[in-house]
């Protein structure tokens, strides 16, 4: 018998097959486009089930309306061979199946059958974080990763989902340890960099997380569009709360956007970065256009509803009349209670997009209650604390925008519980403070920003 790269056994007739089999698993969990190599495997070798069927996952993570329709033809060669292949590479063949239908529950199912039986089946283990996280299912994310250990304790990857699960749970230092371990094991492992980023993000360890990201960014050069854009993206976040304005328009111009202007995860970190940069009176100039021009080509996308609320705002943002038909669509999937996360599109995502939509027009009021309606459920939308950051600033801006000022100074007070020296946090802050007759702390605020400027100019 054959096996992969971890050592799972694999039904293969070709060594080409293998190697695109391989490649697959090895580049999906490292972030290398040569994981894409799996279609020209599969279709050199259409009675491989499992290639096939990783063929199948692969279009799906296209994260577009017509991904189920281009997973389709690899499906059906997957489930053809079903019969000849063993009972790991069956229930796989299954599990592309039912998130080709739509039946994610299942397909969580089916991965937690295959990751008990197999903890080294670090594919598997990947897809079902990816769809936990989208689920906003934290303690799922971290229950699954930690199946791995002890048989995958060798493999990077396996301490680098462990990583993000503990910093999705809240817990840090345990995430942090994590992550340095498979730094250890694999210097260049970027969800390893990405998960630090983020604890290093919530505990307000901005010029740290800067200077560590800038230490390891030139590994991630060769990595797919949503890597090298993702660390950037988080790198971007520690130069917008350090004023680092020219840095992070380079970032935004060279790393964040313009990778794969067409893929869904490279236009909502395009359109939620510049969204903060303005939040943070960065100058965007002419750069709302480019993004909401290839968020139009979406048409009514409703994928994913952490997805789609970022299309909608890079629409709103710029008077799109594409808008109002990404919004009906929005107002029917909350209608539809034939998907498994129609609660999600009820009751956060229909909220929150009409937030948006009172927002880029203005009506701040109904953008305070709505937004405030759908935040303390964002989670169930998916995307990470630092990304769903996102609405939480919107809600602020409403709120500041309609001369809320006491509610914007209890928002920006425990924002400043993670960002203490943030320079368009604290500038903000002595405004509100200065508008409540709080000449004081108005100064306080404006002296933190100051000092983190004079550092960066020192």
């Amino acid at each position: 018998m054959t096996h992969d790269l971890y050592g799972l056994p694999v039904t293969i007739q070709s060594e080409a097959t293998l190697e695109g089999i391989n490649d697959f698993i090895h580049g999906f969990l490292s972030y290398q486009p040569k994981a894409t190599g799996i279609i020209e495997a599969a279709d050199a070798d259409p009675e491989c089930g499992l290639a096939n069927a990783y063929a199948a996952l692969l279009w799906m993570f296209l994260e577009a309306p017509v991904a189920p329709q281009k997973a389709a033809p690899y499906v059906a060669r997957a489930q053809a061979a079903r019969g000849g292949v063993t009972p790991r590479e069956a229930l796989v063949i299954d599990a592309a199946a039912a998130w080709t239908r739509g039946d994610v529950p299942e397909l969580l199912r089916l991965c937690d059958e295959i990751t008990t039986d197999h903890p080294r089946d670090m594919a598997v283990l990947k897809l079902a974080q990816y769809h936990l996280f989208n689920l906003g299912d934290a303690a799922g994310m971290l229950r699954m990763a930690l199946k791995a250990l002890p048989e995958a304790g060798d493999i990077a990857y396996a301490h680098g989902m462990i990583a993000f699960g503990y910093e999705q749970c809240h817990l840090l230092t345990r995430a942090e340890d994590a992550a340095r371990h498979a730094m250890s094991l694999q210097p260049d492992e970027a969800w390893a960099h990405h998960a630090i980023a983020h604890v290093m993000l919530t505990q307000g360890r901005v010029a740290e997380g800067a200077a560590f990201l800038e230490s390891v960014a030139e590994t991630w050069s060769g990595l797919n569009s949503f890597m090298r854009s993702h660390n950037w993206w988080h790198l971007a976040l520690f130069y917008i709360s350090l004023g680092r304005h020219d840095d992070v328009r380079h970032a935004y111009d060279t790393h964040v956007w313009g990778l794969a202007k067409e893929y869904s995860q490279d236009q909502v970190g395009a359109a939620s970065l510049l969204a903060r940069m303005e939040f943070a009176g960065v100058d965007v100039g002419e750069r709302w256009a480019d993004v909401a021009d290839h968020v139009a080509l979406r048409g009514a996308d409703t994928v994913n509803p952490f997805l789609t609320l970022q299309y909608l705002y890079a629409l709103a943002r710029t008077g799109r009349p594409e808008t109002q038909a990404m919004m009906a669509a929005i107002e029917a999937r909350a209608l539809d209670v034939s998907q498994f996360d129609h609660v999600a599109w009820r009751d956060v995502a229909l909220p929150a997009a009409q937030g948006i939509m009172a927002h880029a027009t203005g009506d701040w009021d109904t953008a305070v209650a709505q937004m405030a309606r759908a935040l303390p459920r964002m989670s169930e939308c998916g995307g990470s604390h630092a990304q769903r950051d996102l609405f939480e600033q919107i809600h602020l801006d409403a709120l500041v925008q309609d001369g809320r000022a006491s509610a914007a100074q209890q928002v920006l007070e425990m924002r400043r519980t993670y960002d203490p020296d943030g320079v368009p946090l604290n500038l903000l802050l002595g405004d509100i403070y200065e508008t409540s007759g709080l000449p004081d702390l108005a100064s306080e605020a404006r002296a933190r920003a100051a000092r983190t400027l004079a550092t960066q100019s020192g």
